[in-house]
């Protein structure tokens, strides 16, 4: 990868300004009091980080023990260049609940320091509001820039259905048509990694984020494959995380294709994804209204008249009731946990 890295900087400067440094990790730099450079995590590969520095070439592969680490992070490498000592304070990071069973109330990083998140839909599938939902929340969470991308336009004569119904739920966010096929959008696109800024794409496979990356960075420097005729679903093309420099300036970072967008604990993440409803909320009659059949609810008058889908209030509810579940259930592990370490600390006899 670096050979490639070598390639498309070639014409320009490279340091880790390039990389996507800037004050706010300079400043937890400094503050570690350490000696050693700092570097960002390129890919991550089963327990191993590919870690870039400033310079072209500058590269370790370096073993990830005890380190919550991602793609996007800067860290402080080990002087033995074996282990990640450091990770610094990140400013993003696109975060659901682990999938691993076992681990259900435990976190998982997809990304770090990213400044726009994409979610890639393609418009030769059916609109899927409630995957979009999820995955605004977990933009909206992460501290990130979400933008909608809908793919694949070479293959839908007229995009405006599917348009409509993710722009529905997708209040103020962007939506953007493209086609990495025919270029369609593309430099729009780009236009986000604009001052170095870092990208980040998250999706179902077989929605076409290879194919979308290869047509941002002019190359094919990704592999592709062909999605079922039946479903339109694809297979995992992009098997690891990885940081990838578009030409001229700023970065993207693909990630595998996730199938069940699972949330983690949510910030403002669900307010800001619903928005719409939550506007309503604020002019019902009563401050504890459950929304069902009290007078004076803004939000039951909204779906009588047909200005609310009543689909939406029910995914927003199904949402808090999932991030309270999981309240419950880190509570509850972590009570576990105080026992566990309660036992041990116990003198022996």
């Amino acid at each position: 990868m670096v050979k490639y890295v070598e390639a498309i900087v070639d014409d320009r400067l490279h340091g880790d300004v390039l990389l996507g440094w800037n004050d706010g990790f300079e400043r937890s730099w400094r503050a570690l009091a350490v000696a050693s450079d700092a570097g960002r995590i390129a890919r991550i590969d089963r327990g191993w980080s590919t870690v870039w520095f400033d310079t072209v070439g500058a590269e370790v592969r370096v073993r990830n023990i005890g380190a919550d680490v991602a793609v996007g992070d800067w860290v402080i490498v080990s002087s033995d260049d074996e282990r990640v000592d450091h990770v610094l304070d990140r400013r993003s990071a696109f975060v659901r609940r682990a999938s691993f069973e076992g681990r259900r109330a435990e976190s998982h990083t997809i990304a770090a320091n990213i400044d726009v998140v994409m979610l890639v839909h393609s418009l030769a599938s059916p609109p899927n509001q409630r995957r979009l939902e999820r995955e605004l929340v977990l933009a909206f969470d992460s501290g990130a820039q979400p933008v909608v991308v809908l793919t694949k336009r070479d293959l839908c004569d007229e995009p405006q259905r599917t348009l409509d119904t993710l722009t529905d739920v997708a209040p103020d966010v962007a939506v953007h048509l493209a086609s990495g096929i025919t270029g369609e959008g593309i430099e729009r696109l780009a236009e986000y990694a604009a001052g170095n800024q870092t990208i980040a794409l998250l999706g179902a496979s077989g929605v076409g984020k290879s194919t979308l990356i290869n047509a941002l960075i002019g190359s094919e420097a990704l592999r592709t494959s062909e999605v079922r005729a039946g479903d339109q679903r694809g297979k995992h093309t992009t098997t690891a995380a990885e940081l990838v420099p578009i030409p001229g300036e700023g970065w993207l970072i693909d990630t595998p294709g996730v199938r069940a967008v699972s949330l983690w604990s949510s910030g403002q993440g669900i307010e800001r994804a619903f928005i719409d409803v939550f506007d309503l909320m604020d002019n019902c009659r009563f401050r504890d209204c459950k929304h069902e059949d009290e007078p004076g609810c803004a939000v039951g008058a909204a779906i009588a008249d047909g200005r609310l889908d009543p689909r939406r209030l029910e995914a927003m509810k199904r949402l808090v009731a999932e991030e309270q579940a999981l309240e419950e259930e880190q509570r509850v592990q972590l009570k576990a946990q105080d026992k566990r370490g309660a036992r041990r600390a116990r003198p022996r006899a």
